[in-house]
């Protein structure tokens, strides 16, 4: 009666696509309503503070303005981003943003076996402290947010860190392929993402040496120095392998891995290479702009 029973692949198809509608039909608490999201928001945040309360690490909170004889690492960038599509209100809300920011961290002073926490170091940025609306990544989203660009300053006190011997301890990774390289591609100049307060930057002094971290912008540049006492035994450098794009589905990804190569001051000898990311970036440009040659099945 009904015609033929189905097979035992057929039922367990049918089972399979019935319990992937019913996970495409539930949402998660905080995509419920604003409020739920918010909620949601608040219990990380009071998580976070609660678990800073009971932890034992001592984390770094003195600033010093003199400074330390020696320059570990340093860098240079620009903060505004000009072309087509841009909006250069949020990039100059963003620089705004660094410069703030910038003031309460400018000779931190990081002593052996110290935490540094970008959030602890700078606290909320909200309207009331000044900060504007730049340009933030929500649910792998450009859009716009009080505070945003902060991730541009974490992006850049990381560099310093992995040209060091400190050890990161909370690094969070969003997409690096924001906007098309500019000239030759450096590793990490974009991917390091911060969202209070839980979602933080983090690295440890566990070196035997006092640190410091100088951080100011003149113009539209933002300058960095990781300095210490004296001088490391060795040198870091990042080395990127395998970098390429490619297609999965109606997406472009860019791949590679990015290394930390430790490096002997007197032989140049490579002592250590250590994996610091394996890089898989959603390209959030126009994919036209995506270097042809570059792009690998």
């Amino acid at each position: 009666m009904g015609g033929a029973k189905p097979t035992k692949i057929e039922s367990e198809t049918f089972i399979k696509r019935i319990v992937k509608m019913q996970r495409k039909r539930k949402k998660l608490f905080c995509e419920i309503h604003p409020i739920c999201y918010e909620i949601s928001l608040q219990k990380e945040i009071f998580k976070r503070h609660l678990k800073d309360l009971l932890s034992s690490e001592k984390f770094a909170s003195r600033v010093e303005k003199e400074k330390l004889p020696n320059i570990v690492a340093s860098e240079q960038s620009n903060m505004i981003k000009r072309g087509e599509g841009i909006d250069i209100r949020t990039q100059e809300n963003k620089l705004h943003n660094i410069i703030l920011a910038c003031s309460k961290m400018n000779g931190m002073t990081i002593y052996p076996g110290e935490v540094f926490s970008f959030w602890r170091t700078i606290k909320k940025a909200t309207k009331r402290r000044g900060y504007k609306a730049g340009r933030i990544l929500h649910q792998n989203k450009l859009t716009t947010g009080i505070g945003g660009g902060l991730c541009n300053l974490a992006n850049t006190i990381h560099l310093l860190v992995l040209h060091s011997p400190l050890e990161v301890i909370e690094f969070h990774h969003h997409s690096d392929a924001l906007a098309p390289d500019e000239g030759e591609r450096v590793p990490f100049t974009a991917g390091t993402s911060v969202f209070y307060n839980y979602v933080d930057y983090r690295f440890k002094n566990n070196t035997n040496q006092t640190i410091q971290l100088f951080l100011w912008c003149e113009g539209e540049d933002l300058h960095a120095e990781l300095r210490s006492e004296s001088g490391f035994p060795c040198r870091c450098q990042l080395v990127e392998e395998n970098h390429h794009f490619r297609k999965e589905g109606d997406k472009y990804y860019r791949i590679s891995q990015i290394y930390q190569e430790s490096i002997d001051h007197l032989t140049g000898e490579i002592l250590d290479k250590k994996l610091v990311l394996d890089n898989r970036s959603e390209v959030l440009f126009d994919y036209a702009l995506i270097p042809k040659e570059q792009i690998k099945s």
